[in-house]
């Protein structure tokens, strides 16, 4: 049996694959950001299509925080309701399943609501976004926020929480020195600089208890000039595992899309590859590796090598839900996923999430 299909126990919780669905906007979720039936329909299809660990859609940790219409929400108490049926829908079909939890901060100029100022570390100049610095108090009030966030996770049933620290978002920015400008205890140095991730794992880590999974989706480094260093992203690795962060899923922080557009002939190239690599020779928690994995034989050679302990996906499973069902059923065709992103351009327009180009495809076939 291949790799990929033997089970994996992460800190007491046994997935029964090596394969997970990365965090995806599904834009599903009301204005309110309460779960509904669409948002149901893709853990489901999820979880019956084999993946073995399902992390659900960013969800906002407070209002202000909010990065997305449509996006889920796990700000409030009467959000648990609806996230748990999304817990027991993976858990019916056999998969394991974690909620991501995050803060968008200034990360809000393509998706944000028209007179909305953003919280961030600092003044951007230039920055499209209205925003403005947080102060000392806001930055603890959102730790606190996160914290909450987690504690709700918990009860909703789900078997981890994922902290959102890429993709510049906040986590991110405060990483970044290309964003984290300050000079007081947040900022200044490396060390200040993390602060605040440290401050959120550590805050989280005493709301959920001991033994709890607590995971962190984390750009290791920046692709742009006087952006992070890897060197210091393995270090904030480090400091986050000291307090209490039992998993890291690689990706990037600013200035590399984590959606790569490809076009027909390029080589599969898993994005993150190096950086998953060198997080495994610095760290001994469980590590996932995400971005332009789209063979059986690319990801068992990434496991095979010791560069990622699990496999994470996103748009091969937009476009195939039961890919990896597939694969283990023996038919292990790469998936049929183009790289367009043509789904995640529907998103810009708030549009549900679906592979537009499996829908014109069917559209064709029933138009012969």
């Amino acid at each position: 049996m291949s790799c990929l299909f033997q089970s994996i126990t992460i800190d007491g919780v046994e997935v029964r694959n090596r394969f997970l669905r990365s965090a995806t906007w599904d834009r599903t979720g009301t204005d309110d950001g309460a779960v509904t039936d669409a948002s149901m329909g893709i853990i489901e299809d999820l979880a019956r299509g084999g993946v073995g660990l399902i992390v659900t859609g960013y969800a906002f940790v407070s209002e202000q925080g909010k990065a997305a219409v449509r996006q889920l929400g796990i700000s409030h108490d009467r959000h648990v309701k609806g996230l748990s049926r999304l817990a027991r829908a993976a858990h019916d079909h056999g998969a394991r399943i974690a909620v991501q939890i995050a803060h968008g901060g200034v990360n809000l100029g393509l998706l944000g609501r028209a007179g909305r100022v953003a919280l961030a570390p600092s003044r951007i100049e230039g920055h499209p976004q209205s925003h403005r610095e947080a102060t000392s108090d806001e930055i603890r009030r959102t730790v606190r926020d996160f914290a909450a966030a987690a504690a709700r996770g918990r009860e909703a049933g789900f078997d981890a929480i994922q902290l959102h620290g890429a993709h510049g978002y906040l986590l991110s920015q405060f990483l970044s020195p290309r964003t984290n400008y300050r000079t007081d205890e947040w900022g200044g140095s490396p060390e200040r600089r993390r602060r605040f991730l440290v401050e959120v794992v550590r805050a989280v880590r005493r709301a959920v208890g001991e033994g709890y999974p607590v995971w962190m989706k984390m750009g290791l480094r920046d692709y742009s000039d006087e952006g992070l260093e890897l060197d210091e992203g393995l270090e904030a690795l480090k400091a986050l595992i000291a307090e209490g962060l039992s998993a890291v899923e690689v990706s990037s922080g600013f200035g590399a899309r984590s959606a790569r557009t490809a076009r027909p002939g390029d080589e599969e190239d898993p994005y993150f590859r190096a950086e998953s690599a060198a997080a495994k020779g610095a760290v001994d928690v469980p590590v996932m590796l995400v971005g332009g994995i789209r063979s059986l034989g690319m990801a068992e050679d990434i496991l095979n090598s010791g560069h990622a302990d699990m496999i994470s996906m996103c748009r091969p499973l937009i476009r195939e839900p039961d890919l990896i069902a597939r694969w283990q059923g023996g038919d292990t065709a790469p998936s049929k996923c183009i790289s367009c992103n043509k789904c995640l351009a529907a998103g810009v327009k708030g549009e549900p999430l679906r592979c537009e180009e499996e829908r014109l495809l069917r559209e064709e076939a029933a138009a012969r």
